[in-house]
């Protein structure tokens, strides 16, 4: 699956430039929480509907 650029972009300006990266591990830990905890469940999109990714998948 390839991502958007608009997905990188906005990682970065919501975690990446926020934060000190001491080892590749902490940042792809970060990240990785991120995405899991905020990203899929608790950001909205507006491409979606406004539905955050978790609210658009359970939609029946």
């Amino acid at each position: 699956m390839q991502l958007p650029k608009a997905f990188f972009k906005t990682l970065k300006i919501e975690l990446v430039h926020h934060r000190k990266y001491s080892t590749r591990k902490e940042a792809s830990e970060s990240i990785a929480e991120y995405i899991e905890n905020f990203y899929n469940s608790g950001r909205r999109h507006s491409a979606l509907g406004n539905f955050t990714i978790e609210e658009f998948q359970n939609q029946s």
